[in-house]
């Protein structure tokens, strides 16, 4: 069935609209990365989705073809795309659980972060709880 898919919309290249910066922490490839993978999740690219070719992505973003490479090959490993041998990348089906789980490690690094930035001050775990109780009301 994906075959079919991949088949049909071969031609139907997604254009993106990715934006880099030299400015953050975060390596190029990463932003390339989170970026489809967020296109994705979203259903801005649907299944079977030709993404542009390693190269040209490389050229538009004028980045070297390594760091596009680098973030193609996490998002297979992620099992958001399929590299077919001279034919390209195409997106995945959406796995449905994968992406929750995804998400939920997301979440829980950013929870981390909250709390070691409030260890860092001092901050009582009473108090840490009350400010997300507040944010989760509003």
């Amino acid at each position: 069935m994906l075959l079919q898919n991949i088949a049909l919309s071969f031609w139907a290249i997604i254009t993106m609209n990715i934006i880099i910066s030299n400015k953050l922490d975060t390596p190029i490839y990463e932003q390339i990365k989170e970026q489809i993978k967020s296109c994705i999740i979203k259903g801005e690219m649907g299944e079977g989705e030709m993404l542009p070719s390693i190269r040209s992505l490389a050229a538009d973003l004028k980045v070297s073809v390594i760091t596009t490479m680098r973030a193609y090959n996490d998002l297979e490993e992620e099992g958001y795309v399929a590299s077919m041998q001279g034919k390209g990348c195409f997106v995945l089906p959406k796995n449905k659980e994968h992406i929750k789980e995804q998400k939920l490690k997301e979440i829980e690094k950013h929870l981390m972060d909250a709390i070691n930035a409030a260890g860092a001050i001092g901050l009582a775990e009473k108090e840490l709880k009350n400010i997300l109780e507040i944010l989760l009301k509003e």
